[in-house]
Order: C-alpha cells, then structure tokens, then sequence
C-alpha cells in the first residue's frame, strides 16, 4: 500500500475528489494548511502598514491506496489539481506497511478499496 499526499489549491478540492471518485478511490483526509513553495507569497497592507504574507493557504489530501492503484491516483490528482500557474500544489507518495480498520480488526488493502464510488459533495 502507498499513501498519495497532496497538496493543491483549496479551489481545486472539489475536482481531485471527483476525479479519485471516479477511480473508485475514497477514505480522504482533507487538512487545511499553510504553506510556501516557489510561489513565495505576496504583500499586503494592513491600516497603512504593508506586511509580507509568505504562507499560503492550501489544502492537503491524503489517501491509501493499494500499490496497483497509485499511478492512477497521482495521475488523476495531477490532472484535476493543474491549473498551470505557479502554487498548483505538489503530489508525494510514501510506503504504508500495514492498515488496520478499527471497528471489525481487518487489515491490509482490503480496507482501502471500495466497492462503489462515494459521490463526494453531490
């Protein structure tokens, strides 16, 4: 299993949520967060005074996937999350060794595969 990171413009959620739903991948978390990249941030004035803003708002999503899965998902992130402009996010994929479902004790990549789409947000 692998967990796909990533992190995207808050206005793209909505997109990369439809895209992975239509993978058939669901089990998100969504994080809002702040941080910087080569999009650096801008300036500001505040009653008179100009601050630098250097954290931007993002959103992070996480999923675990099952390993046959994980090109797809980084590629329907990718293209849902693409606006072309600098700040469209970036996409990290780490190993998992072992996933546990707490209310019935399964394990393995059985709990992160679902049967059918979730539908989020419709």
């Amino acid at each position: 299993m692998k967990k796909v990171e990533a992190v995207i413009r808050p206005d793209r959620l909505q997109a990369v949520q439809d895209a992975l739903d239509a993978l058939g991948t669901s089990g998100l978390t969504v994080t809002e967060v702040l941080g910087c990249g080569r999009q650096r941030g801008y300036t500001e004035t505040y009653r008179g005074a100009r601050a630098n803003i250097s954290l931007q708002r993002k959103v992070k999503v996480e999923a675990v996937v099952a390993d046959t899965s994980v090109a797809a998902v980084v590629d329907a992130i990718a293209g849902a999350a693409k606006t072309g402009e600098v700040g469209d996010g970036k996409i990290f994929v780490t190993n998992v060794e072992e996933a546990l479902r707490i209310r019935t004790g399964e394990r393995g990549e059985d709990i992160v595969r679902h049967l059918q789409p979730e539908h989020w947000g419709h």
